[in-house]
């Protein structure tokens, strides 16, 4: 048992590869669909600043940020799906059920985005400029399994769930965002607080999808946070404020990136809250 539990463990928490271990029936090979929560991560402009470091600064930089964020993952109960490069995917609700699952998404992509944000900055004292760490979650039904063979298995998720997912990460860069949820899984979960983004009409997909930005319930009740609130709900009415009301809002948050990405949206004649990702 302790061999299984010390294969699992570099996979599932600890809590969850214990439960494995003594019931590995769960891994078998094969699949079944239910309803997950997933994240994936990606630091932006990772790609080009390997090509700028030394083996000796990279390799130990690499690992300390895995494992910092899977130890995050972890503590959430969240399983490790996939890691590829800087790159991370998560699963919550699979392979155990979770009926909390939306929840913890939502508190690990908080969670997460805090100490990508801390290790960027430890970075930047070392004269490294490692780019922010960009959150994408979705909740609904995937594909969920161990599929492989004897003598390699993957344990992973499959479909539309898990694009739309990968799709709110990339929409990060566009938005001026760093992490993007969408509406299904902050209705899925309780207590959720967020800016809403808008209507995305992601790459593949017919019908927008409304996403929202998440926040601690301290910074969501900030009246900087009140402030583009009633900005975005003129955007959503169509009034012809709304461009005013970003305008003020970003002359008191000059930092708020997706309060610049509306104004300049409106500016050029763009209204409304649907926006066509590239």
């Amino acid at each position: 048992m302790q061999r299984i539990y010390t294969s699992l463990s570099r996979y599932f928490s600890p809590n969850l590869a214990q439960r494995l271990a003594r019931n590995t029936d769960a891994l078998d090979l094969g699949g079944q669909r239910r309803q997950i929560a997933t994240l994936f991560t990606d630091i932006a402009g990772f790609t080009a600043l390997v090509e700028t470091l030394e083996p000796g600064v990279l390799g130990p930089l690499l690992n300390e940020y895995l494992s910092g964020m899977t130890d995050i993952v972890f503590a959430h109960d969240g399983t490790v799906a996939k890691i590829v490069g800087d790159a991370l995917h998560v699963l919550f609700g699979a392979p155990s059920e979770q009926l909390d699952h939306a929840e913890r998404a939502v508190t690990c992509a908080l969670a997460l985005d805090d100490w990508a944000q801390s290790f960027r900055e430890r970075c930047r004292k070392k004269g490294i400029a490692l780019g922010v760490t960009r959150i994408g979650a979705h909740a609904g039904l995937a594909f969920v399994g161990n599929f492989g063979g004897i003598r390699f298995f993957d344990y992973t998720a499959y479909g539309d769930t898990i694009n739309v997912a990968a799709r709110l990460e990339a929409a990060n860069k566009q938005l001026g965002t760093r992490i993007c949820v969408s509406a299904t899984l902050a209705k899925a979960g309780k207590d959720f607080h967020g800016r809403p983004i808008g209507d995305l009409l992601l790459r593949g997909r017919a019908e927008p999808l409304r996403a929202f930005e998440p926040l601690r319930a301290e910074k969501f009740n900030d009246p900087a946070t009140q402030s583009y609130l009633e900005a975005f709900a003129k955007l959503e009415a169509g009034s012809p404020s709304a461009t005013a009301a970003f305008a003020a809002h970003l002359g008191k948050q000059p930092e708020d990136q997706l309060t610049s990405f509306h104004l300049k949206r409106l500016l050029n004649g763009v209204t409304g809250t649907q926006i066509a990702m590239d």
